[in-house]
């Protein structure tokens, strides 16, 4: 089988020296400040109804830097203040094709702290990297190795709010390959009580990391409202305990949901589910921290990158497909089916699972929607398409 062409990012942890720290540090912070300004400066030929484009920051930035107030900026490697300018061009280009929000300033205490270095500001040579204005290579965690014969295209460096340093690799994998065919389908119906419901009966236990560490989470929270505001030591200390348990819950539902998208794209050929609104229901405020732990919207995402590497197909069918109220054996529809009801008996005699029966519903009409014609992917992708809902299912009397 040929192999999928595609750049994938390999992510390692690392630990820098005082000097490597403090030049990413500054670096991070000379990143934010051209972000900004050139952002004020888009902002403010926007009200003009003018357009800026990247050469024109970038000729800005030449200028930011001859000044006595910005000179600081030279201080470090010239090609990430120009990838935050790129960063700032692929914002606006995506306001402007109506796909995201209106570009917001980067905050010093809230953003995320990153530096993005392309070929010209790295060598990299036997397992060593090191980056533009450094002496000494990054002493890597080479968790895993990176494919035989390539080199990374571009290197992001990062550091979270539990102030761990990453590392991030960007290189074309030759080593993806598809999998062998196979016949198998399966019906995904994602929940809270269980993580997934699959159309062959089996249900994936949701694991709440949020809630296993919700009480030690509260009183490090407690701890840290305590602290006077400013920049105190004592206060960073208390934010820093507060950041490693949210990376610790972030770090066990990621790879939690790593394993059980990998075992659904290596068993399954045609993986079909629902197309939801995720960031609609986290306004629910009685369900928004359940929804925001279960993650869907990062379970749909790895499993359509891994279909793709893979040669997998995903079909998302539409958000308001009655998959809990039609039969899945005679297809009759239910006028009501509110959520407390988990079990229920149809006209036909069947006794249904709630959640496996929608499971199998969602396999139905994805598998029907390719023959059918209706679009495979959601209509938010493929504006002015068909989308799976719009195949009626024959309903029956009883």
């Amino acid at each position: 089988m040929q192999s999928v062409h595609v750049k994938r990012a390999f992510k390692y942890r690392f630990y820098p020296t005082d000097a490597q720290a403090e030049e990413l540090s500054r670096t991070f912070g000379c990143v934010r400040k051209v972000y900004n300004l050139a952002l004020a400066a888009r902002t403010e030929a926007w009200t003009r109804q003018e357009r800026v484009s990247y050469n024109q920051t970038s000729a800005m930035l030449t200028a930011w830097k001859r000044t006595e107030e910005f000179a600081y900026l030279n201080e470090v490697s010239s090609v990430p203040l120009q990838q935050a300018l790129r960063h700032l061009q692929a914002a606006f280009t995506n306001f402007y094709g109506k796909r995201a929000r209106y570009p917001r300033f980067k905050s010093r205490k809230k953003s995320r702290k990153s530096a993005e270095y392309t070929a010209s500001a790295f060598r990299f040579r036997d397992g060593m990297l090191t980056l533009a204005k450094m002496a000494e290579p990054l002493d890597i965690v080479w968790s895993r190795a990176l494919p035989v014969g390539v080199s990374p295209s571009t290197v992001t460096v990062s550091q979270d709010a539990a102030d761990r340093w990453f590392v991030s690799l960007l290189c074309e994998d030759p080593s993806l390959r598809p999998l062998p065919g196979t016949d198998a389908a399966v019906g995904v119906d994602v929940g809270l009580h269980h993580l997934l419901t699959l159309s062959t009966g089996e249900k994936i236990a949701n694991p709440r990391h949020e809630r296993r560490d919700r009480a030690r989470l509260a009183r490090a929270q407690q701890q840290l409202a305590r602290k006077a505001r400013g920049e105190g030591a004592n206060r960073a200390k208390a934010r820093r305990k507060v950041a490693r348990i949210h990376a610790r819950i972030a770090d066990r539902r990621r790879d939690h949901l790593h394993k059980l998208t990998t075992r659904l794209v290596r068993d399954n050929q045609t993986i079909v589910i629902e197309d939801l609104t995720v960031h609609n229901l986290l306004k629910n405020g009685r369900l928004a921290r359940a929804v925001g732990d279960a993650a869907w919207h990062e379970f749909r995402s790895m499993l359509e990158y891994k279909a793709h590497w893979y040669g997998r197909e995903v079909i998302a069918i539409d958000r308001w497909f009655p998959s809990s109220k039609l039969c899945s054996a005679c297809g009759s529809r239910q006028d009501k089916m509110p959520l407390h009801v988990r079990t229920w008996t149809c006209h036909c005699g069947t006794t249904h699972d709630r959640d496996v029966n929608a499971a199998k519903n969602i396999l139905a009409v994805g598998l029907t929607a390719p023959v059918c014609g209706a679009g495979v992917r959601p209509q938010r992708s493929t504006p002015g398409g068909q989308s799976a809902m719009k195949q009626k299912t024959p309903r029956r009397e009883p």
